[in-house]
């Protein structure tokens, strides 16, 4: 029986790190939307970065209340001419957790960040592309994962003022239909 154990104990540390299964990052989702499907110019466009974070876990708040606790950061970079808004961060959920005795402000579930764009009257393109880069660190109750920053393209057709557009991803901006 004892040479059983040792054998088996020597399985696993000749095995290494391939026998322990450990999730190197939290499983969280990073996209970008826009409020209609196509930009006009001289018009301004609704915005968002959605983070999807799965149950049992959060991320720091962009403002984490915890001077060792890495904020949530959105950093958007767009053609030029074309005008990017302040990101509005939502509502933090403060709370505590096991590893620290102070209350932390997280984010959890859906969690929506906008901002808007400004399309120029006089853009000449036919389409924009926004590059977002996302910062964050995610924990569980237990554990903190190291930071991890995720970038998010965001193309859009551009079209004259005078076009119809629609308004898309009603779950995220609210209203619904056309615009003219």
């Amino acid at each position: 029986m004892r040479s059983g154990y040792l054998a088996l104990l020597a399985a696993l540390f000749l095995a290494g790190p391939a026998a322990v299964s450990v999730r190197a990052q939290a499983p969280i989702e990073v996209s970008g939307f826009y409020s209609l499907n196509r930009a006009p110019r001289g018009r301004v466009v609704q915005a968002a970065i959605v983070m999807q974070i799965p149950d049992g876990y959060h991320v720091n708040a962009n403002r984490p209340l915890s001077k060792y606790a890495i904020p949530t950061e959105v950093k958007i970079e767009a053609p030029a001419g074309v005008r990017v808004g302040p990101v509005i961060y939502p509502r933090a959920v403060v709370r505590r957790f096991s590893f620290s005795k102070d209350q932390i402000a997280v984010y959890e579930g859906r969690t929506v960040m906008r901002f808007n764009v400004t399309i120029p009257a006089s853009f000449r393109g036919d389409r924009i592309e926004l590059r977002a880069r996302v910062r964050y660190q995610a924990c569980t109750n237990e554990v903190c994962y190291p930071p991890r920053t995720k970038e998010v393209v965001m193309p859009i057709e551009v079209v004259n003022a005078n076009e119809r557009v629609e308004r898309i991803n009603t779950n995220i901006f609210g209203g619904r239909g056309r615009r003219g």
